[in-house]
């Protein structure tokens, strides 16, 4: 497998969803006429340090913004319905051996995949073989849930500090961060360059490269998957060990901040990114359920 180290070499395989565009293009057909404003620090420089030690050396641990499986909550299994009331508002810490997380509260692509693999986003399996393998020095003993927050000032000033200071407590030298939903990527991205300005080494697996690429990123490997799929194509082991280990690679060759490209393809068929969140795909009553759905889940999300 051959790939660049700067950012000048890196370049896009194929056309990703533009994202930020596709989600404003919807949330306005929904009837919201302010359109979310998305974090960009572009011209900005991006904190970045390399690792101190050797990866074979290191303790690596996992961010997600998966939630903890919680029984009271409603459906979160595979295939269920956006679950409002799942949503989690504070950092929290795992238990890796033990980890349950579901997405159902996270708009991920619901059409093209269905939650069935936390593997896909929860790559802590694959971190421990990595250290079977001797890649990596050690697992973390936990991993930890990242809120997926509209306010960046929340990210930033709340959830960002918090999340340090675990990391620090459990003695973690580098850090794997796994979004999922748009909004996911971006509070990553923004957890990822505060975790860098303190001299912990990041690197973010993720399926919507420009709002990555607009948020800043130190380190990025860009899987042009449906979104929920960050961590590898579900059910396929091979799969999520060939992108862990390009993101390793990454976290421990890159000498700047850089987006890297998966080499692996979701399907023959790129139709599956015209579906996503586009208002073209539905008429107005249609449009207005969507609406009505959203009211309901965002309110459960409230209580």
């Amino acid at each position: 497998m051959s790939w660049c180290l700067t950012s000048r070499c890196a370049r896009p395989v194929r056309e990703p969803i533009r994202y930020i565009e596709r989600t404003r293009a919807w949330y306005a057909a929904l009837g919201f006429e302010k359109p979310y404003i998305w974090a960009d620090n572009r011209g900005e420089p991006i904190p970045f340090h390399k690792p101190k030690k050797s990866l074979n050396e290191s303790r690596i641990a996992v961010i997600t913004t998966a939630a903890l499986f919680d029984p009271t909550k409603g459906d979160q299994g595979p295939r269920a319905l956006y679950n409002g009331s799942a949503k989690f508002f504070t950092p929290y810490r795992g238990e890796a051996a033990q980890a349950d997380t579901r997405i159902s509260h996270i708009a991920y692509d619901r059409k093209h995949t269905s939650a069935t693999d936390q593997r896909s986003w929860l790559p802590v399996e694959a971190l421990r073989n990595a250290q079977t393998a001797g890649s990596i020095g050690e697992a973390g003993e936990f991993f930890y849930g990242a809120p997926t927050n509209r306010s960046q000032r929340v990210t930033r000033d709340e959830d960002a500090p918090a999340l340090l200071s675990m990391i620090r407590e459990d003695e973690v030298d580098a850090v794997v961060l796994v979004p999922n939903c748009p909004v996911c990527h971006q509070s990553v991205t923004l957890i990822a360059r505060h975790l860098e300005t303190h001299h912990i080494p990041t690197v973010i697996m993720g399926c919507a490269k420009d709002i990555v690429e607009t948020a800043g990123a130190p380190r990025f490997v860009f899987s042009d998957f449906p979104l929920g799929n960050g961590a590898g194509k579900p059910g396929d082991a091979l799969s999520q060990a060939s992108t862990l280990s390009l993101a390793l690679g990454v976290l421990a060759n890159a000498v700047e901040p850089v987006t890297v490209d998966n080499p692996l393809v979701w399907s023959d068929d790129h139709g599956w990114k015209d579906d996503y969140s586009n208002p073209d795909k539905l008429n107005a009553e249609e449009l207005a359920i969507r609406r009505a759905a959203f009211d309901e889940q965002k309110a459960a999300a409230k209580t």
